[in-house]
């Protein structure tokens, strides 16, 4: 008997069906599709569920309705190429220096003047503010003098009850006591590489990575050991060892379910080998994990976490890409390293704060958060298919672009005359927010990418800005 989780979604399986069936080429650009009846009787699904699929598919712009005829694949302009991935190089470790370039990227963030494609923010009409207003409203009635005091240093109870069940849906065996709230993920990042390096000490990273960690190595005094992310394919364990055996490594940051930036999803089995691999060596990893839950297929990808057996894997994630970015609500599992994490806690910022940690926990308790997870995926999805049918029309002859298979970004390689910060400045002035390639590595190797943020409802104000910077990368061609 299917699960309620899985009855929520059962609309999205059957368009992953249909997907497939494209993607095989059975049905070519032109050709009717099967018929909801035909479709409900092959998945065994209602006929309402089949049309809301049909439907949401023919608002994506894959497929369209003809009267009295049915469905039919949408013709659609060639696929731009994949970006190129970094080179596999022994080079030695470095120190991170792209503070103040990144300073002014962040500058972006609230600005509700610049179009937003800069920063990985949902756009507020697609997150739940209303409801959790309400909620927070009533918790503060309820319980007035617990939502004005100190929380535990480990965070709100029930908040991390839901966050324990909610691991173990996702093949993370959990309890509640194992869960430490955070105040956003790089918190959790922070406190986890308090923990387990010292100054001086080397990182393992991938290339290209999220910005904001090599902010937090910078502020640290860590140095950055990179391997390649390949947007197709994600990390190579082999490149993994290699580096392993050329430099000492105190560490690791991975991203495995959809890297920002490039969207990199790396396959279970070779998250399970690269578990292994660190584990034979004693060496902890990192496990960022923010965007999982935004998978576009009908199954979460597994998490570096769920083939951890020594406890050496430090899971970090929040809700501020599906909830609430402004309530701060992150959270890390630190394994092994429990009780160093909570003293770094307790004297980093002593506890989160108290009312937003309850209405999280209440918003999953309700039941609300795959419902927030279902609008907020066909929502990425949808912009992302426009945003590369734009990006094919107004960018210049040579430009790669990445198609992800959940998150939020769009990992951009320009030809390479364009200069992705001269790009970035350009853009600015013209209140258009995007992030040089530049910034997401300490080497200088994606001087001519940019990442393009795909949270929000398209809308024409947005294929202007898109159009708008297209010209301007023509122009620097």
């Amino acid at each position: 008997m299917e699960t309620p989780r899985r009855e929520a979604f059962r609309y999205h399986e059957v368009e992953q069906h249909v997907l497939r069936l494209i993607d095989s080429k059975q049905y070519p650009p032109g050709s009717r599709l099967p018929s909801l009846r035909a479709v409900a009787r092959t998945l065994s699904a209602s006929l309402a569920t089949v049309c809301h699929a049909y439907e949401e598919l023919e608002r994506r712009g894959v497929v369209e309705s003809r009267p009295r005829s049915g469905y039919y694949v949408r013709t659609l302009p060639s696929p731009l190429p994949v970006p190129h991935s970094a080179p596999a190089e022994e080079e030695e470790p470095r120190e991170a220096n792209r503070s103040r370039l990144i300073a002014t990227v962040l500058e972006a963030v609230g600005n509700p003047q610049m179009a937003p494609f800069g920063v990985v923010s949902p756009d507020p009409s697609l997150l739940p503010g209303k409801k959790l207003g309400q909620i927070l409203a009533e918790l503060s009635r309820r319980n007035a003098e617990q939502c004005v005091a100190y929380e535990t240093i480990a965070g709100n109870a029930e908040y991390r009850r839901q966050i324990a069940k909610r691991a173990c849906e996702d093949g993370m065996p959990t309890r509640a006591s194992e869960v430490v709230a955070t105040t956003g993920a790089m918190e959790a990042l922070y406190i986890a590489l308090r923990v387990l390096t010292r100054p001086g000490d080397n990182v393992l990273i991938q290339s290209p990575t999220y910005y904001c960690f090599l902010q937090l190595l910078e502020t640290l005094g860590l140095r950055a050991v990179e391997i390649p992310s390949d947007p197709k394919h994600g990390i190579n364990p082999a490149d993994l060892t290699k580096a392993l055996s050329t430099f000492e490594v105190a560490a690791c940051i991975l991203s495995g379910n959809f890297n920002n930036p490039d969207g990199a999803l790396t396959p279970d089995a070779a998250k399970r080998e690269i578990v292994d691999i660190l584990a034979a060596r004693g060496i902890p990893l990192v496990d960022d994990d923010v965007s999982a839950d935004l998978h576009f297929d009908a199954q979460r990808p597994a998490s570096f976490k769920q083939y951890d057996k020594k406890g050496l894997v430090v899971f970090c994630s929040s809700f501020s890409k599906t909830i609430a970015p402004g309530y701060r609500a992150g959270w890390m599992l630190p394994g092994r390293f429990m009780e160093k994490a909570l003293e770094v806690k307790a004297t980093t910022n002593v506890c989160c704060a108290t009312p937003t940690q309850a209405a999280v926990g209440e918003f999953m308790r309700l039941g609300l958060y795959d419902r927030q997870l279902k609008k907020l995926r066909s929502a990425f999805q949808t912009q992302i298919c426009a945003m590369h049918e734009c990006i094919g029309s107004a960018f210049p002859d040579g430009t790669r672009v990445t198609s992800p298979r959940g998150g939020g970004v769009l990992w951009v390689e320009l030809p390479a005359a364009v200069n992705g910060v001269e790009l970035f400045f350009k853009a600015r002035a013209r209140r258009v927010g995007i992030a040089p390639g530049s910034i997401f590595s300490t080497r200088d190797r994606f001087s001519n990418y940019i990442r393009l943020s795909c949270c929000g409802i398209w809308n024409p104000r947005m294929e202007e800005a898109l159009r708008d910077l297209g010209r301007l990368a023509r122009e620097l061609t």
